[in-house]
């Protein structure tokens, strides 16, 4: 009977974490390597399905904030501090999070809190905001595609690309 009801449980749990892999969907990551340290964001990546990005992150959007991604909140992780300009952001784990600061103009937010459903944005945590730079995308991905790429030897960048939207923010190793 014992022997039964753990088969049974461990049954539940493994059906459990199927369903919740599945629910997540399509995921995707970017790493690099600053200073021997990795640096890495993995994240949702919703489809505009024939949309256009301003209606799918108005769909998408938390209060004014968008979970830049599907699902459970975009983590962003770093081995080694980084400063994006004059912000800091120091080693650890956040969840990202892309705040409208005007019309033609995004800022990219990290918050203390991460792993966390994307809808659940608490702005008490935040720790800093950094200006993104728009262009418009000449591969124009359906997918939401967040990229981290090395710039010089201790720096890089991170990239949002959706529909023609691209929005980036340099960083350097500290």
């Amino acid at each position: 009977m014992k022997r039964t009801a753990a088969v049974g449980l461990c049954t539940v749990i493994a059906m459990l974490c199927a369903v919740t892999a599945w629910g997540q969907g399509n995921r995707g990551t970017s790493k690099i390597t600053l200073k021997g340290k990795t640096v890495s964001v993995e994240y949702g990546r919703p489809s505009l399905k024939g949309g256009t990005v301003d209606k799918q992150v108005g769909r998408l959007d938390v209060g004014g904030f968008w979970r830049l991604g599907a699902n459970k909140s975009t983590t962003f992780s770093t081995g080694v501090d980084l400063a994006f300009g004059d912000a800091s952001v120091p080693a650890g784990d956040y969840s990202l999070w892309m705040q409208k600061a005007a019309e033609d103009s995004w800022k990219l937010v990290f918050n203390k809190q991460h792993g966390q459903w994307g809808t659940e944005h608490d702005a008490s945590q935040d720790l800093v905001s950094v200006p993104l730079k728009q262009s418009q995308s000449s591969k124009a991905p359906d997918l939401v595609t967040i990229t981290l790429a090395k710039k010089g030897a201790d720096g890089g960048a991170i990239t949002v690309e959706w529909g023609t939207m691209m929005e980036t923010a340099d960083f350097t190793a500290k």
